[in-house]
């Protein structure tokens, strides 16, 4: 007897030739991974057999492979003509009786007693190739309820098999349409229309990292993220830390989730879908609690152990239950094969009008004329290379974006359909631009770039810019030294993990308080003493998630340096506390409230002098609060703390009280270690009393430079005077190493000169110092200099 339905129950992943990658996945997670407390709904699969079976029952063979003859293989010109009348052919076809009762009997033995509605997949597999993966070119039916229903779905799944997309997929990719069957899935349905539902990764998906689970999530169905249809909110779960039971999610982003896609009647067996718009309030709320998103996090790490590699899995929510599913898993198959020590660097060397921007997919730059299309039907305006711009994309875009040098969008997220035929083709993308379509002339020449950071811009005209390829697959640091990087952007964070390093010397917090909080901290903590009205408009709209506007500032401070934390774990990475100017800090929202007027601000009240004063030591508490956040709720231990421009002993003595005050006490937290900036003449000559309090010393060259030689490091007029170079200055930097060596604390340097001057290098490795600190463009360089510090001595 022929078997043409197989349960779940029965399905494994050795079963891929007779129900597909999909069906054989659900079947997989459902008896291997049930017991591991991951919930997947229960169902049944048609095989490969019943397909063809179908086939040949109503004489298809021989007129699609006739049909399929006649495709214009060049230039596809008749390709939706062809898709058409293939699916019209399989539509036209009639089920054995034998069939339908077997679909009848498994869905009534699914149901029990009351008809159920179910969700209806299509899973492919390649005679060939088994292991084929044809993830979104088929259809997929969703609350379908009854019998007859699910007859039709099942044969309108059949029909799907020649979509224009898989039709011109299988010609790319060179399968013989006829050696592809079709199975299809039928699951207990997931009320996620009522509730939530999205997409996780196990990696990174821009640069490959792979201890982070991204989970992408929007109200109703999934379906809005597939398309870009909406931005989506997104959660970065960190699993070292969530293995040891720590609070794991290091990043949380809002998304606008503009829409809500629903279930709207077909007829009284059939839903079609509708997109409607999402209350505010709905908008302004997360479609998952911090326990939901930890325990999808949980549930995505077993998954791919099971399978042990990377892994694109579906979740959704049911409205009903408020239970939590996995509907889908399959390899992640772009990142994960790519390695990531061999990195293209693309840098813009000049900047041009801005047109629009978005979320960034990649990191590269390209240029090219924009084609505003505003469906598939346009394919014919697009020529190779041109940058596509359109509303959203879908499966239906496939075979016109493969022409496509770049894409922008005005929906979608980094889990967008958009997005993924990006990465895959290499290209980059803009997406979730609101305005890309009207912002951007079509026939014009743009400059697409997504290498500088998460956000990716627009610009008009064709702008210079430069490319590096850099290969750190064998690079060896020396065993002198470490080897450390300047950072302060949390979006590269996991790219510059991929860097010949030991860790992380100099993070600058000033760049996520600039664009991550951009609330002057005194004005969240006084927000009701304020007056400006602008202000408060402000900074009510940034803090609207918060009722405590004071969490604002340690929630987002504490996300940028846990990305940090995470992308370079267990290395240090060594924070250094706020070292805004007053004029810096008043450019802040609502800063020219709390910021006095200083002729000097170089010089002025800066650094360790602000954190025990009145005026700023509640803002003080702020920051020790993320940073307390982050080594104990989170568990990042590797987080150092630096304490810049502390003119005194006492200085350092007050801010140490005032940092146990606040909870970062060395005496309760033994592993917490306590770093000073040596940039003033006074912390050289007085550095054996540093060491005393300290913990440790990273030489700031600049800083240092300018005040061992009575240079205001800004001015231009004086500019040809500063060097690090100067032998003043090293002499002063010689003397600190030295003290803090014999003091027995470490010291290392933060700055340019090492890379641009091999003899500087040369230089600190002679006077023994334990590591330096480069920007990450300088590293490389930085490397080699170090590595050749002395002739004939091998640090390598």
């Amino acid at each position: 007897m022929k078997e043409y339905i197989k349960q779940f129950a029965a399905i494994g992943i050795a079963d891929i030739p007779s129900v597909g990658g999909k069906n054989a996945s659900l079947g997989e997670m459902f008896t291997k991974l049930g017991a591991k407390g991951i919930a997947v709904p229960d169902g049944f699969a048609t095989t490969s057999i019943a397909f063809e079976e179908f086939l040949e029952n109503n004489s298809l063979h021989l007129q699609l492979r006739q049909l399929m003859t006649q495709l214009d293989h060049e230039q596809f010109s008749n390709l939706q003509l062809i898709g058409e009348k293939a699916r019209g052919l399989i539509l036209s076809g009639k089920f054995s009786p034998s069939f339908t009762l077997a679909v009848r009997n498994a869905y009534q033995f699914l149901s029990g007693q009351t008809p159920i509605s179910v969700a209806v997949r299509s899973s492919a597999t390649a005679e060939d190739l088994p292991q084929a993966s044809f993830a979104g070119q088929h259809e997929s039916y969703l609350n379908i309820t009854g019998e007859e229903a699910l007859l039709r779905a099942i044969q309108m799944c059949y029909a799907s098999l020649y979509t224009d997309r898989a039709i011109k997929y299988r010609e790319d990719n060179g399968f013989q349409h006829e050696k592809v069957a079709l199975s299809v899935g039928v699951q207990k349905m997931v009320r996620s229309d009522i509730a939530a539902a999205g997409v996780a990764f196990t990696l990174e998906p821009e640069s490959g990292f792979r201890d982070i689970v991204l989970i992408s999530g929007v109200w109703g169905l999934g379906e809005n993220i597939v398309q870009g249809a909406v931005t989506p909110d997104e959660f970065y779960v960190f699993k070292p830390t969530l293995k040891a039971g720590k609070s794991a999610i290091i990043q949380k982003k809002l998304g606008e989730k503009a829409r809500t896609m629903i279930y709207q009647p077909l007829d009284e067996h059939l839903n079609t879908t509708i997109n409607i718009p999402t209350p505010i309030e709905k908008k302004d709320e997360f479609v998952l609690s911090n326990e939901e998103v930890t325990r999808l996090g949980k549930w995505c790490v077993l998954i791919e152990e099971h399978y042990q590699k990377p892994m694109d899995i579906e979740w959704a929510k049911d409205g009903l239950t408020n239970e939590l599913f996995i509907v889908q898993a399959r390899p992640e198959t772009v990142h994960s094969l790519k390695n990531p020590y061999l990195i293209q660097e693309y840098k813009l060397v000049e900047k041009g009008t801005l047109l629009t921007k978005g979320n960034a997919i990649g990191t590269k730059i390209a240029h090219g004329t924009a084609r505003v299309l505003s469906s598939p039907k346009d394919a014919f305006k697009l020529r190779k290379g041109d940058i596509v711009v359109t509303d959203i994309t879908s499966p239906d875009w496939d075979p016109i974006l493969k022409n496509a040098g770049g894409i922008i969008t005005n929906k979608g997220g980094r889990t967008s359909h958009a997005s993924i035929v990006a990465r895959e083709l290499g290209v980059p993308a803009v997406v979730g631009c609101s305005d890309a379509t009207n912002a951007i002339k079509d026939g014009e020449m743009i400059t697409v770039s997504c290498a500088e950071g998460k956000t990716g811009f627009v610009y008009r005209g064709q702008l210079k810019h430069i490319e590096t390829a850099l290969d750190f697959t064998t690079t060896k640091k020396p065993k002198s030294m470490e080897v450390m990087l300047i950072a302060g952007d949390p979006d590269q964070a996991f790219k510059l993990s991929f860097y010949p390093n030991d860790g992380i010397g100099l993070l600058r917090m000033e760049f996520i308080i600039t664009h991550a909080v951009q609330v002057h901290p005194m004005a969240l903590v006084k927000f009701s003493a304020l007056k400006d009205k602008e202000v408060i408009t402000k900074i009510d709209n940034l803090t609207r998630l918060y009722p405590d506007k004071k969490e604002y500032f340690v929630d987002k401070l504490a996300q940028g340096i846990a990305s940090f934390a995470a992308a370079f774990f267990p290395k240090t990475v060594i924070v250094r506390m706020s070292d805004f100017k007053t004029n810096e800090y008043a450019n802040l929202v609502g800063g020219k409230d709390f910021e006095p007027k200083e002729e000097n601000p170089m010089l002025g009240f800066r650094g360790a002098s602000r954190y025990y004063n009145e005026l700023y030591r509640e803002g003080f508490q702020l920051e020790c609060e993320a940073i307390k956040r982050v080594r104990n709720e989170m568990g990042f231990y590797n987080i150092k703390v630096m304490i810049p421009f502390c003119r005194t002993i006492e200085e350092g003595n007050k801010v140490i009280a005032e940092m146990q005050k606040n909870g970062l006490d060395r005496n309760l937290d033994k592993k917490l270690e306590i770093y000073v900036m040596a940039e003033i003449p006074s912390n050289v000559i007085l550095a054996e009393e540093f060491a005393k309090i300290f913990d440790g010393f990273s030489i700031g060259s600049n800083d240092l430079t300018q005040l061992v030689l009575g240079i205001d490091r800004d001015s231009a007029l004086i500019s040809s005077l500063f060097s690090e170079q100067n032998a003043a200055v090293k002499e002063m930097i010689a003397i600190v190493i030295q003290k803090a060596i014999k003091a027995g604390v470490k010291i290392g340097l933060c700055g340019q000169a090492p890379s641009d001057y091999p003899e500087f290098a040369q230089f600190l490795v002679e006077q023994g110092i334990n590591s330096i600190s480069f920007n990450p463009d300088a590293i490389v360089k930085g490397i080699e200099n170090i590595i050749h510090a002395k002739p004939g001595y091998n640090n390598v």
